[in-house]
């Protein structure tokens, strides 16, 4: 097979969750074992960092990987979904994973696909622990796909575990309570490896106290140890910034850090970073000035897009692949930080969540552009015109996520806002 030929027997020919949804679920870690055995179990060969969480976990990753890429390792990176391109998914060093090893890793494994029957996902980890062992990579950094107990990525013993924050999100899958949540989640915590949770929560806290105890784990809290001091947000090269001070019980440890990442969602992240930098210093060379560099050169290092992305200037359009109730608020809440006129909002979701949080939070004073994502789990524009309806959400109907923008763009004037949101996959179809 060609490369498309392979890049489409993955999508068409395994079930894939972000493009079908629940039918593509496992419930347990049996093909995933199967084959990381057929290829000799890759993911013994390198030293990884395991990263989950309902939001931030992409943020979280790309800014570690990027950290480490600047202390002068070989650095392997497994996040999804991806935004434009397969290939995003697996990269090392910031460069995207061979064309010519997903065409060799697909035409030379047909028969053990075939005897196994993974899930897209299921082969792409594999695909992916076995290119990071083939190049020898020093670390890989391990995105969670979904939840964390059953999540193909969980067969890796890191050197650390992250869960950067707890919110409702596939609850189908996961439960529907925020300790049901956090167990899943917690699943990825291992014995005798420290584990850091970015976000402190009431209802969830007990839960992973408990896990980390059984498995005599260090656990460590990051917003109970560490805080952002003189946050400031500024333009430069048209673009916004946010630089800060962290601080640990109250002493400053690193001034001055300066991020592209300028959503204010992204100032829990950082706590988290910070905590897991003072874990990783200890069996890394990383010193203060590659955290501070790799912060500030994240999206560069490793091709980090649809986080607050600033597409354009005039008129200013802003993208953002937050698309749950969590997620949202955070947008909403920076929206309001930004002085405009009017705000264009083209809005997209899939078809499998209940939306109605979601759209209940939405700014009323918006016109609003109803798309779909060209994916099976889009839902209907007009269906999403409805339902926004019962919001006090209006505007009209579009046959694509780019006809949507292109029109949202040419109704906006000098002191508007495009805001391009409400799913990956619509962001996906807009950044460049």
């Amino acid at each position: 097979m060609t490369y498309k030929e392979c890049i489409d027997f993955l999508y068409k020919s395994l079930p894939m969750y972000q493009r079908i949804g629940g039918a593509a679920y496992k419930a347990n870690l049996n093909n995933t074992i199967a084959l990381l055995n057929h290829f000799q179990n890759p993911q013994q060969k390198f030293q990884s960092i395991h990263i989950a969480g309902t939001n931030g976990k992409g943020s979280v990753s790309h800014n570690l990987a990027s950290i480490l890429q600047e202390s002068g390792y070989t650095v392997g990176l497994y996040t999804s979904p991806h935004l434009k391109t397969f290939r995003e998914r697996i990269r090392i060093n910031g460069s995207m994973i061979d064309k010519k090893y997903i065409v060799d890793f697909v035409n030379n494994n047909t028969a053990i696909f075939n005897e196994i029957q993974p899930s897209f996902f299921e082969m792409t980890v594999a695909m992916a622990f076995s290119y990071f062992a083939e190049k020898k990579v020093d670390v890989a950094v391990i995105e969670v796909g979904m939840g964390g107990r059953l999540d193909s990525t969980n067969l890796i013993i890191p050197d650390v575990s992250i869960i950067t924050n707890i919110a409702y999100d596939h609850v189908q899958f996961l439960g529907s309570t925020l300790p049901d949540i956090a167990d899943e989640k917690a699943g990825i915590i291992k014995k005798n490896i420290p584990v850091i949770i970015g976000e402190t929560h009431h209802e969830t806290k007990d839960v992973f106290i408990k896990k980390a105890k059984l498995l005599n784990s260090s656990i460590l809290f990051a917003d109970q140890c560490y805080t952002l001091k003189n946050i400031k947000k500024y333009y430069r090269a048209k673009r916004l910034f946010t630089s800060f001070d962290i601080y640990k019980n109250g002493i400053l440890q690193i001034k001055n850090v300066v991020s592209p990442l300028a959503g204010i969602y992204q100032e829990k992240n950082f706590l988290t970073i910070a905590a897991a930098y003072e874990i990783l210093k200890n069996k890394y060379t990383i010193s203060e000035s590659n955290f501070k560099h790799g912060i500030a050169n994240c999206i560069k290092n490793t091709g980090l897009k649809g986080r607050w992305q600033y597409l354009q200037t005039h008129p200013l359009c802003i993208a953002d692949i937050g698309h749950n109730e969590a997620g949202i608020k955070e947008i909403v809440q920076q929206l309001k930080m930004i002085p405009y006129q009017q705000l264009h909002f083209v809005l997209g979701v899939v078809n499998d969540k209940d939306i109605n949080k979601m759209l209940a939070l939405l700014p009323k004073d918006a016109e609003y552009y109803f798309c779909k994502a060209n994916i099976p789990r889009g839902l209907n524009a007009c269906l999403l015109k409805e339902e926004a309806k019962k919001h006090h959400l209006y505007g009209k109907c579009y046959p694509s996520v780019k006809n949507a923008f292109s029109t949202a763009k040419k109704k906006a004037k000098k002191n508007h806002i495009v805001f391009v949101g409400g799913s990956a996959f619509t962001v996906a179809e807009i950044v460049k």
